[in-house]
Formats: C-alpha cells, sequence, structure tokens
C-alpha cells in the first residue's frame, strides 16, 4: 500500500478489509466508517491528511473537540475505538510504524479526560474574593494567573517579584526537576496582578522586604496548603456544586485552549508537563508562537 496515498484512501482500503477479513456486520462497519469519515472532516480543517504525519496530539486534540460539542464519554470512547482499530490496521500493512491512537487511555467507564469549569464558571470563581481587602485583591490576582498561565501551585506561590514581565507580558517559573519556563499571561491577569501590586502588596508587607510576588500578612510566600484551603473555600462559595481544586484551573487552562483551536504541543510547552497526554514529546515552539497562541485562543488572553 502506498504510504502518500491520503487518509480518505486508506479508509477505502480498511473498509474493504473490515467486510472481507474481519467478515463484520454491515451496521457495525456503517458505525466504524462513519466515526473514521468524522475524523477525516476534522483532518481536512486541519490540513492533515497524509497518514503518516497524524500523531497523538492531534487524535488527543479531536477527541477534546468532540468532548467541546458535546459528545458523552461513551461515544467518545466509541470514537477512539474506531480511531485504534483502523491505525492497527495502517501499522500491520506497514504504513505507520506506531498507532498513533493506542497511548491514549481508555479507562472502562470510557475516554477518560480532565474535569474542567466552563468560562463562565471560572469567571464565577474569580469574581468571588472581595476586592475591598488586600487579601481579596491578592486572591483574585492568584486565581487569574493560575487560570491564565496554566500553573503549578508550588509555582504560583513559589512566584519571585522578577519572575514576572508586566511589559512583556510572561511570567518566568520553574517547574518539576527545576526545569525553567516562560510562559504568556493574559492581559486580564496582567490587570489583577498590577491591581495587586499597587493596592494590596504594600499593606500586607508593611514596609517588610519580600522577594515574593504573593505574600500575606506576615510578609512570607503562602504554603501550598494554605492556597488549597483557600481556592476550596472560594469554591464553596460559587454554589457550582463542584469540587474546584488548583488542578481544575491548571486544566481549564489547557482544554479551553485546545477547545479554542491552540495546537496541542504548544499548551504542553505551556504547561510544561504532559498533563493532558503523558506520551506526548514536547517539540520547540519559539516564544512568539506561545504569546501569539496564548493571546489568540485563551479565554482571558
Amino acid at each position: 500500500m502506498d504510504r502518500a496515498r491520503g487518509y480518505h484512501q486508506h479508509l477505502d482500503q480498511y473498509q474493504t478489509f473490515l467486510v472481507i477479513e474481519k467478515g463484520l456486520s454491515e451496521k457495525t462497519i456503517a458505525a466504524y466508517s462513519a466515526d473514521l469519515m468524522k475524523f477525516g472532516r476534522f483532518l481536512e480543517k486541519q490540513k492533515a491528511t497524509v497518514v503518516p504525519g497524524i500523531d497523538t496530539g492531534l487524535i488527543l486534540t479531536y477527541l477534546i473537540q468532540l468532548r467541546a460539542q458535546g459528545l458523552s464519554a461513551r461515544s467518545r470512547a466509541r470514537h477512539l475505538v474506531s480511531l485504534r482499530g483502523f491505525f492497527k490496521f495502517l501499522t500491520h500493512e506497514k504504513i505507520i510504524e506506531k498507532n498513533p491512537a493506542q497511548p491514549i487511555d481508555l479507562p472502562k467507564t470510557g475516554l477518560h479526560l480532565p474535569d474542567v469549569l466552563s468560562v463562565a464558571e471560572v469567571e464565577t470563581l474569580i469574581n468571588v474574593p472581595d476586592h475591598n481587602k488586600p487579601e481579596g485583591l491578592r486572591d483574585a490576582a492568584m486565581l487569574e494567573l493560575l487560570y491564565g498561565a496554566g500553573l503549578r501551585v508550588s509555582e504560583l506561590i513559589l512566584l519571585e517579584m522578577n519572575g514576572i514581565n508586566q511589559e512583556a507580558g510572561f511570567v518566568r517559573v520553574f517547574g518539576k526537576g527545576a526545569k525553567e519556563r516562560v510562559v504568556p499571561v493574559g492581559r486580564m491577569a496582567l490587570d489583577a496582578v498590577r491591581d495587586y501590586l499597587d493596592r494590596s502588596r504594600p499593606l500586607l508587607l508593611k514596609n517588610r522586604p519580600s522577594v515574593y510576588l504573593f505574600v500575606t500578612r506576615r510578609g512570607s510566600a503562602m504554603t501550598r496548603q494554605s492556597f488549597w484551603h483557600l481556592i476550596g473555600r472560594y469554591g464553596r462559595l460559587t454554589k457550582l456544586n463542584k469540587k474546584i481544586t488548583p488542578h481544575s484551573l491548571r486544566h481549564s487552562f489547557a482544554t479551553h485552549l485546545l477547545e479554542g483551536g491552540a495546537d496541542l504541543r504548544t499548551v504542553q510547552m505551556m504547561l510544561g508537563h504532559a498533563d493532558i497526554s503523558t506520551t506526548q514529546i514536547y517539540t520547540h515552539v519559539a516564544q512568539r508562537q506561545l504569546m501569539e497562541a496564548h493571546k489568540k485562543y485563551h479565554p482571558r488572553g
């Protein structure tokens, strides 16, 4: 079979294989074909119809789009099964070396994707802190930055004053393994941080020095436990009937970017870790590209 052939030509071969070699029923083949044709339309929009160029990240982006369209976990799981079967066929035919759909997790209960807050729910959470109090301004800025840059809790609470560049619009953080990365920050998060710096931080510090951006009344950085308690309390005040954690905002950051059309590899670079697909290998993305993608696709960019 010719490797250079497009997705739809390979799909025709696969459908013939299902009829002749597998002997599946007409109904089953029709179900597989419908799923794979839908994926084909997605590939056409992505201009990625050459089969060897389809990777795990592209398939995962498609599944996340299905989730955004309202498909249930069971339906998304069925789509993944269809894709696994198709790419397994292509590996047997030596068209591709590895099945790109195989690494994606498929629990018994259906496709597992991170629980996320909607954009409106994120806004509800961020609006809970009392902006008339120094702690409220600080907390709102922390929530904006956590969501706006997809930071881990440790990265947020240990962020130093020189770690944020308000003019250029990015933060420099040290993630797991002390790996440094630069993450774009949207306008709304920058405005919240600027408001906190002008109206809150001086009142909390009372002329005491601190290298940390976010400080407590004691003049020290907030602990992980304190921030988890803080976000849990605000989460309950939203009355959204959801357990809201720092991970909720990090996952929401990633998913909202992907649902908006951002490339998975770009989002992974911003996260600093393959939270969405642990098998995905990072590729180099220029800082300017990261910032443009954040501004274009993030709801609060």
